[in-house]
């Protein structure tokens, strides 16, 4: 079983993965959008370039995504994508990168149950928990 996380943006999507890319790494295995397939012909014009689907793969892990329709946006809410790195010097890396121009919720600091753990929500509005290794 495969159980993988999709998100969904309003026109950023190709943005966004080329920045998850030089975050984490690893390759953009998809990146195909709404022209030249059946769905061009439920979005606009303007939209056909934008993105129907995409997908990252980082170490075996995969994260996908797509512009959703331009007539019915949503807004990411109820999960966080989470990420625990092999070292705390890592996840500070990765928590500044995914925070600039976002929100933070929880500065990444030590906690009762992982070295480093941090909240923030990114500058495309997709959430993060970000965090390594337990605490000791």
């Amino acid at each position: 079983m495969l159980l993988n996380p999709y998100l969904s943006f309003n026109g950023q999507c190709e943005e966004a993965f080329k920045f998850y890319k030089s975050v984490f790494g690893g390759q953009i295995t998809a990146m195909l959008g709404h022209r030249g397939t059946p769905a061009e012909n439920f979005v606009p014009e303007n939209w056909k370039d934008k993105i129907m689907h995409a997908r990252l793969e980082v170490n075996g892990k995969t994260l996908m995504g797509g512009d959703g329709r331009p007539d019915h946006p949503t807004k990411p809410q109820g999960f966080a994508v989470t990420i625990f790195l092999d070292t705390p010097e890592d996840a500070e890396r990765v928590f500044r990168a995914l925070s600039e121009g976002g929100e933070v919720q929880m500065p990444i600091e030590q906690t009762f149950f992982a070295q480093r753990f941090g909240m923030c929500t990114d500058r495309y509005g997709i959430p993060w928990m970000v965090g390594a290794g337990e605490a000791s």
